[in-house]
């Protein structure tokens, strides 16, 4: 059981930054913060979950499987992640790139405090066994310094500051890796494959907390998350929704499509103007949206797969995207996680036909995904959920001093490598800024 108090915050863009920096005390943390983005589909804009009760993690043998009896289980509110690599749970397939990060394929935990934030209204659930810590909380995360600089973590390193980024794939490899897909598709095997490159840093500390707040304030998403789990992190700056379940309804926005912004507003509108019209741009749009389509036609009852929206185009702080949303009914037998199982990985991040497009990624990246273009985010006791795309983001393993970020960018008939390769230094852009200053 938990206990539920609800208050009103009078400052709630503060109280954000101090229920943050409050929760650095604890090993299992997932924040998601839609940073007030005015987003029709939205139910929160911010959840905190600290300190497990419960947890659950596996590699990807039988990982959706273990996941539907540990949700079924706990019947509570659990909160985690799914990694890329469950692709190989879901089908015949395997992960043998290098792997700098080693995180777990799955994660989920049981949180003892929970914090629901919507509009100046602050939601507390706490389990029975905390309960009685609930009001000494509230005062020490009221008290805490919102401006402060965070440098208490014990990962933070003056003399680690100047951070050497490094390329898994230099850029004449990245041409040839492209034009050998861009082959793929000229002989069928495929129609449309993201294709991702990571950047990376040894021996290097970093401040978790801290290098999330900077790049959250750059780009301010609506699907931000911290991730901390003992010495893993996850700082990101996402803005793609996955797939998430309301009810009977199941909503996913895939974006595919991508513009720089312009400081000139004329300028600004006129790039608005030219990704929604770009024939490239809206081709990758629509075959990731038939594979969605597709996808939810799995668990969807007869009838019920809709497309609400269709290549429209959002402003972001860094970039304008492409977004569409498909949505579809299920019925009520039908266990959430199947519902994910029959969907993952999103189409966003894999291609079409799905499975020869994860193949050929395979072959063709240099890098292990893990937990990048995974997805993280909560089930509900419910039986609702929500998950966002794990893009725009840096992961960072505190044991082994390694940092790494990756992007990549769908690959079609039209693609010219060199168009591919700086799509990939606008989206890495931010990222990068972060770390390098």
């Amino acid at each position: 059981m938990r206990r539920v108090k609800t208050q009103y915050i009078s400052n709630p863009e503060s109280f954000k930054k101090q229920l943050l920096l409050w929760s650095s005390q604890f090993d299992e943390v997932v924040w998601l913060d839609s940073n007030n983005y005015q987003q029709t589909y939205a139910s929160f804009d911010a959840v905190l979950a600290v300190e497990a009760f419960t947890l659950f993690q596996t590699d990807d043998f039988d990982a959706f499987n273990q996941l539907k009896e540990y949700q079924s289980a706990t019947n509570d509110w659990i909160f985690g992640y799914l990694s890329y690599d469950l692709k190989n749970d879901v089908e015949d397939l395997s992960s043998h790139n290098f792997d700098g990060l080693e995180f777990p394929e799955l994660y989920f935990f049981q949180p003892k405090r929970l914090f629901f934030l919507k509009g100046n209204t602050l939601e507390t659930h706490y389990l029975n066994v905390v309960a009685d810590a609930l009001d000494d909380d509230l005062k020490a995360m009221l008290a805490a310094d919102a401006n402060a600089s965070e440098t208490n973590d014990k990962d933070a390193s003056v003399e680690d500051s100047q951070i050497k980024i490094k390329l898994r794939i230099h850029k004449d490899d990245y041409f040839s890796k492209v034009n050998e897909m861009l082959a793929h598709i000229y002989r069928g095997d495929i129609y449309e494959a993201n294709f991702c490159q990571e950047f990376f840093a040894e021996n290097t500390r970093i401040n978790p907390l801290e290098t999330y707040s900077k790049l959250n304030a750059i780009s301010k998403p609506p699907f931000a998350s911290f991730l901390k789990l003992y010495d893993k992190y996850l700082l990101s700056a996402s803005p793609e929704r996955y797939i998430k379940k309301e009810g009977l309804k199941i909503t996913s926005q895939p974006i595919k499509g991508t513009a720089k912004r312009s400081k000139n507003k004329t300028e600004d509108l006129e790039l608005i103007k030219a990704l929604s019209e770009d024939i490239k741009e809206r081709s990758e749009n629509i075959m990731i949206v038939d594979l969605v389509r597709n996808d939810l036609s799995k668990t969807a009852t007869k009838g019920s797969v809709r497309v609400e929206e269709l290549c429209k185009v959002y402003t972001f702080d860094q970039v304008h995207q492409m977004i569409s949303t498909v949505t579809s009914m299920v019925n009520e037998s039908t266990h959430p996680v199947d519902i994910i199982r029959s969907t993952f990985p999103m189409g966003s991040m894999t291609g079409a036909p799905k499975i020869s497009a994860m193949k050929i990624i395979e072959v063709l990246e240099e890098t292990k995904r893990g937990l990048y273009s995974g997805a993280v985010g909560y089930f509900s006791p419910d039986n609702n959920f929500d998950f966002n795309v794990v893009i725009r983001s840096i992961l960072y393993n505190a044991t082994k001093k390694y940092v790494s970020y990756s992007v990549g960018g769908a690959i079609t008939a039209k693609s010219d490598p060199l168009k591919e390769y700086e799509e990939c230094l606008i989206k890495a852009k931010a990222m990068r800024e972060v770390l390098e200053n």
